[in-house]
Protein backbone atom coordinates (compact mmCIF):
# COMPACT_ATOMS: atom_id res chain seq x y z
CA UNK A 1 0.00 0.00 0.00
CA UNK A 2 1.35 3.46 -0.88
CA UNK A 3 3.10 5.21 2.16
CA UNK A 4 0.76 7.60 4.30
CA UNK A 5 0.66 9.78 7.06
CA UNK A 6 -1.89 11.03 9.87
CA UNK A 7 -2.25 14.37 10.62
CA UNK A 8 -4.72 16.49 12.31
CA UNK A 9 -6.07 19.79 10.74
CA UNK A 10 -8.22 22.52 12.50
CA UNK A 11 -9.61 19.03 15.14
CA UNK A 12 -10.07 16.45 12.66
CA UNK A 13 -7.88 13.59 11.61
CA UNK A 14 -6.59 13.68 7.72
CA UNK A 15 -4.37 11.14 5.62
CA UNK A 16 -1.70 12.88 3.70
CA UNK A 17 0.00 11.03 0.82
CA UNK A 18 2.10 11.63 -2.25
CA UNK A 19 0.90 11.24 -5.89
CA UNK A 20 3.71 9.65 -8.34
CA UNK A 21 3.90 13.39 -9.55
CA UNK A 22 5.19 14.55 -5.95
CA UNK A 23 1.94 16.42 -5.08
CA UNK A 24 1.01 16.28 -1.62
CA UNK A 25 -2.56 14.97 -1.40
CA UNK A 26 -5.19 15.73 1.80
CA UNK A 27 -7.89 14.04 2.62
CA UNK A 28 -10.18 14.92 5.86
CA UNK A 29 -11.29 11.47 7.42
CA UNK A 30 -14.44 11.41 9.85
CA UNK A 31 -12.73 9.52 12.37
CA UNK A 32 -12.60 10.47 16.29
CA UNK A 33 -9.61 8.52 17.32
CA UNK A 34 -6.46 7.64 16.03
CA UNK A 35 -6.85 4.20 15.96
CA UNK A 36 -10.09 4.66 13.48
CA UNK A 37 -8.35 7.28 11.52
CA UNK A 38 -5.62 4.41 10.80
CA UNK A 39 -8.83 2.04 9.68
CA UNK A 40 -10.63 4.62 7.42
CA UNK A 41 -7.10 5.89 5.96
CA UNK A 42 -6.49 2.49 4.36
CA UNK A 43 -9.99 2.83 2.92
CA UNK A 44 -9.58 6.19 1.86
CA UNK A 45 -6.11 5.76 0.26
CA UNK A 46 -7.15 2.86 -1.77
CA UNK A 47 -10.09 4.31 -3.13
CA UNK A 48 -8.61 7.08 -4.16
CA UNK A 49 -5.32 6.01 -5.37
CA UNK A 50 -7.29 3.60 -7.81
CA UNK A 51 -10.58 4.65 -9.16
CA UNK A 52 -13.60 2.55 -8.28
CA UNK A 53 -13.97 1.04 -12.06
CA UNK A 54 -10.25 0.18 -11.70
CA UNK A 55 -10.32 -1.92 -8.78
CA UNK A 56 -9.21 -5.48 -9.56
CA UNK A 57 -10.37 -8.68 -7.75
CA UNK A 58 -7.05 -9.44 -6.88
CA UNK A 59 -6.72 -5.93 -5.26
CA UNK A 60 -9.56 -6.31 -3.03
CA UNK A 61 -8.62 -9.31 -1.92
CA UNK A 62 -4.96 -8.28 -0.70
CA UNK A 63 -6.64 -5.12 1.19
CA UNK A 64 -9.33 -7.14 2.65
CA UNK A 65 -6.84 -9.60 4.22
CA UNK A 66 -4.70 -7.09 5.35
CA UNK A 67 -7.62 -5.86 7.16
CA UNK A 68 -7.49 -9.74 9.48
CA UNK A 69 -3.51 -10.34 9.91
CA UNK A 70 -3.31 -12.09 12.77
CA UNK A 71 -6.49 -13.74 13.10
CA UNK A 72 -6.67 -17.35 11.58
CA UNK A 73 -8.93 -16.44 8.33
CA UNK A 74 -5.87 -14.53 7.14
CA UNK A 75 -4.10 -18.11 6.56
CA UNK A 76 -7.10 -19.38 5.06
CA UNK A 77 -7.52 -16.18 2.64
CA UNK A 78 -4.52 -16.65 1.67
CA UNK A 79 -4.61 -20.71 0.99
CA UNK A 80 -8.03 -19.87 -0.68
CA UNK A 81 -6.33 -17.30 -3.17
CA UNK A 82 -4.07 -19.59 -4.79
CA UNK A 83 -7.67 -21.18 -5.91
CA UNK A 84 -9.75 -18.29 -6.52
CA UNK A 85 -7.36 -15.03 -8.02
CA UNK A 86 -6.06 -17.35 -10.61
CA UNK A 87 -9.90 -16.96 -12.24
CA UNK A 88 -10.99 -13.90 -11.36
CA UNK A 89 -8.64 -11.74 -9.58
CA UNK A 90 -7.74 -9.94 -12.69
CA UNK A 91 -11.31 -9.28 -13.15
CA UNK A 92 -13.22 -5.62 -11.93
CA UNK A 93 -16.15 -6.74 -9.53
CA UNK A 94 -18.68 -5.43 -12.40
CA UNK A 95 -17.35 -8.07 -14.88
CA UNK A 96 -18.21 -11.02 -12.63
CA UNK A 97 -21.23 -13.02 -13.93
CA UNK A 98 -23.40 -15.80 -12.49
CA UNK A 99 -21.93 -17.45 -15.67
CA UNK A 100 -18.30 -16.81 -14.24
CA UNK A 101 -19.13 -18.45 -10.75
CA UNK A 102 -20.98 -21.58 -12.60
CA UNK A 103 -17.93 -22.13 -15.02
CA UNK A 104 -15.70 -21.50 -11.74
CA UNK A 105 -18.20 -24.29 -9.95
CA UNK A 106 -17.86 -26.95 -13.08
CA UNK A 107 -14.02 -26.69 -13.28
CA UNK A 108 -13.36 -27.32 -9.83
CA UNK A 109 -16.00 -29.94 -9.80
CA UNK A 110 -13.72 -31.69 -12.91
CA UNK A 111 -10.64 -31.03 -10.47
CA UNK A 112 -12.08 -33.60 -8.06
CA UNK A 113 -12.62 -30.47 -5.34
CA UNK A 114 -15.66 -31.39 -2.99
CA UNK A 115 -19.25 -28.87 -3.20
CA UNK A 116 -18.43 -27.98 0.67
CA UNK A 117 -14.59 -26.69 -0.43
CA UNK A 118 -15.62 -25.09 -3.64
CA UNK A 119 -18.97 -23.13 -1.46
CA UNK A 120 -16.06 -21.96 1.15
CA UNK A 121 -14.17 -20.37 -2.00
CA UNK A 122 -17.04 -18.37 -3.30
CA UNK A 123 -17.83 -17.32 0.16
CA UNK A 124 -14.58 -15.70 0.83
CA UNK A 125 -14.74 -13.86 -2.83
CA UNK A 126 -18.56 -12.77 -1.53
CA UNK A 127 -17.20 -12.10 1.91
CA UNK A 128 -13.94 -9.80 -0.10
CA UNK A 129 -16.70 -7.74 -2.24
CA UNK A 130 -19.64 -6.92 0.46
CA UNK A 131 -16.59 -5.58 2.49
CA UNK A 132 -15.54 -3.40 -0.48
CA UNK A 133 -18.90 -2.53 -0.99
CA UNK A 134 -19.56 -1.61 2.51
CA UNK A 135 -16.25 0.56 2.71
CA UNK A 136 -16.66 2.16 -0.48
CA UNK A 137 -14.22 0.75 -2.53
CA UNK A 138 -16.64 -0.22 -5.03
CA UNK A 139 -20.00 0.95 -5.46
CA UNK A 140 -21.81 -2.72 -5.64
CA UNK A 141 -20.83 -6.04 -4.95
CA UNK A 142 -21.70 -8.68 -7.68
CA UNK A 143 -23.64 -11.59 -6.80
CA UNK A 144 -21.85 -14.69 -6.23
CA UNK A 145 -23.61 -18.17 -6.89
CA UNK A 146 -22.26 -20.82 -5.12
CA UNK A 147 -23.00 -24.27 -5.50
CA UNK A 148 -25.32 -25.87 -2.21
CA UNK A 149 -23.80 -26.27 0.84
CA UNK A 150 -23.43 -30.04 1.60
CA UNK A 151 -24.95 -30.87 5.17
CA UNK A 152 -22.02 -31.71 7.91
CA UNK A 153 -20.27 -35.06 8.43
CA UNK A 154 -20.83 -34.79 11.91
CA UNK A 155 -18.05 -37.50 13.56
CA UNK A 156 -18.53 -38.06 17.36
CA UNK A 157 -16.37 -39.49 19.16
CA UNK A 158 -16.51 -41.87 22.09
CA UNK A 159 -15.02 -41.41 25.99
CA UNK A 160 -12.21 -44.56 24.84
CA UNK A 161 -11.49 -42.78 21.71
CA UNK A 162 -11.33 -39.05 23.33
CA UNK A 163 -9.15 -41.09 26.35
CA UNK A 164 -6.83 -42.28 23.28
CA UNK A 165 -6.39 -38.30 21.62
CA UNK A 166 -5.87 -36.78 24.74
CA UNK A 167 -2.80 -39.82 25.68
CA UNK A 168 -1.19 -38.79 22.66
CA UNK A 169 2.02 -37.19 23.54
CA UNK A 170 2.27 -33.76 21.30
CA UNK A 171 3.35 -30.02 21.46
CA UNK A 172 1.75 -28.97 24.42
CA UNK A 173 -0.22 -26.20 22.72
CA UNK A 174 -1.79 -29.04 20.25
CA UNK A 175 -2.85 -30.85 23.26
CA UNK A 176 -4.13 -27.62 24.86
CA UNK A 177 -6.17 -26.46 21.92
CA UNK A 178 -7.59 -30.74 21.55
CA UNK A 179 -8.34 -30.26 25.42
CA UNK A 180 -10.99 -27.03 24.74
CA UNK A 181 -12.35 -28.42 22.12
CA UNK A 182 -13.28 -31.42 23.65
CA UNK A 183 -14.50 -29.75 27.04
CA UNK A 184 -16.41 -26.53 25.70
CA UNK A 185 -17.63 -28.10 22.42
CA UNK A 186 -15.77 -25.06 20.50
CA UNK A 187 -14.91 -24.48 17.22
CA UNK A 188 -11.45 -24.49 16.60
CA UNK A 189 -11.72 -20.92 15.14
CA UNK A 190 -13.26 -19.72 18.40
CA UNK A 191 -10.13 -21.81 20.66
CA UNK A 192 -7.44 -19.85 18.55
CA UNK A 193 -8.77 -16.95 19.74
CA UNK A 194 -9.68 -17.44 23.02
CA UNK A 195 -7.31 -14.63 25.41
CA UNK A 196 -7.04 -15.29 29.01
CA UNK A 197 -8.96 -12.31 30.09
CA UNK A 198 -11.90 -14.30 28.18
CA UNK A 199 -11.23 -17.18 31.11
CA UNK A 200 -12.31 -16.85 34.59
CA UNK A 201 -11.00 -19.50 37.22
CA UNK A 202 -12.70 -17.27 40.08
CA UNK A 203 -15.95 -18.51 38.39
CA UNK A 204 -15.09 -21.41 36.63
CA UNK A 205 -16.16 -20.23 32.91
CA UNK A 206 -15.18 -19.81 29.64
CA UNK A 207 -16.25 -16.35 27.59
CA UNK A 208 -15.89 -17.81 23.97
CA UNK A 209 -17.25 -14.55 22.52
CA UNK A 210 -14.95 -11.77 21.27
CA UNK A 211 -14.60 -8.36 22.01
CA UNK A 212 -16.70 -7.60 18.36
CA UNK A 213 -20.24 -8.67 19.31
CA UNK A 214 -21.72 -11.83 20.67
CA UNK A 215 -20.34 -13.63 17.94
CA UNK A 216 -23.20 -16.59 16.24
CA UNK A 217 -22.27 -19.76 18.05
CA UNK A 218 -20.47 -18.54 20.87
CA UNK A 219 -21.35 -18.34 24.53
CA UNK A 220 -20.14 -18.88 27.99
CA UNK A 221 -19.42 -22.23 28.99
CA UNK A 222 -18.28 -23.71 32.16
CA UNK A 223 -14.82 -25.03 33.16
CA UNK A 224 -14.57 -28.76 33.94
CA UNK A 225 -12.35 -29.31 36.14
CA UNK A 226 -9.40 -31.36 34.29
CA UNK A 227 -9.31 -28.51 31.87
CA UNK A 228 -9.38 -25.98 35.15
CA UNK A 229 -5.94 -27.72 35.89
CA UNK A 230 -4.55 -27.70 32.35
CA UNK A 231 -5.40 -24.24 31.98
CA UNK A 232 -3.79 -23.38 35.40
CA UNK A 233 -0.28 -24.99 34.01
CA UNK A 234 -0.51 -23.17 30.49
CA UNK A 235 -1.09 -19.52 32.20
CA UNK A 236 2.32 -19.92 34.42
CA UNK A 237 3.76 -20.51 30.78
CA UNK A 238 1.95 -18.07 29.02
CA UNK A 239 3.65 -15.80 26.90
CA UNK A 240 1.07 -13.68 25.43
CA UNK A 241 -2.57 -12.85 25.83
CA UNK A 242 -3.59 -15.88 23.93
CA UNK A 243 -4.44 -19.11 25.58
CA UNK A 244 -3.25 -21.35 22.73
CA UNK A 245 0.00 -20.08 21.79
CA UNK A 246 3.39 -20.69 20.40
CA UNK A 247 6.74 -19.19 20.57
CA UNK A 248 4.70 -16.32 22.22
CA UNK A 249 2.30 -15.00 19.79
CA UNK A 250 -1.19 -16.72 18.12
CA UNK A 251 -1.42 -20.54 16.41
CA UNK A 252 -3.17 -19.88 13.12
CA UNK A 253 -3.55 -23.50 12.62
CA UNK A 254 -3.42 -26.54 14.06
CA UNK A 255 -4.90 -28.68 11.36
CA UNK A 256 -1.23 -30.82 11.09
CA UNK A 257 -0.67 -31.42 14.40
CA UNK A 258 -4.29 -32.55 15.27
CA UNK A 259 -4.18 -34.97 12.44
CA UNK A 260 -0.59 -36.18 13.39
CA UNK A 261 -1.86 -36.38 17.10
CA UNK A 262 -5.22 -38.40 15.56
CA UNK A 263 -2.75 -40.75 13.21
CA UNK A 264 -0.90 -41.60 16.91
CA UNK A 265 -4.36 -42.27 18.38
CA UNK A 266 -5.09 -44.60 15.94
CA UNK A 267 -8.65 -42.38 14.97
CA UNK A 268 -9.55 -41.95 11.32
CA UNK A 269 -12.44 -39.74 9.63
CA UNK A 270 -11.58 -37.19 12.66
CA UNK A 271 -10.81 -33.71 12.08
CA UNK A 272 -11.34 -30.58 14.21
CA UNK A 273 -14.41 -28.17 13.97
CA UNK A 274 -14.01 -25.27 12.07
Amino acid sequence: MQEYSIGRLNDRFVVVWYEEDGRRRRYRLDADTLERAEAEARDVLLAQTAGKNELTVETIWKAYSGTVVGRPVHESMEYTGRSVLPWFGAFRPDQISVQDCKAYIADRRQAGIQDGTIWTQLGKLRTCLNWAEKTGLIERAPYIERPSKPAPKERYLTRQEIAKLLAVGCAPHIKLAIRLMLSTAARVTAVLELTWDRVDFERGQINLRTGEGQRKGRAIVPMTESLRVALLEARKAALSDYVVEWAGGPVKSIKNGFKAAAVDAGLSNVSPHV
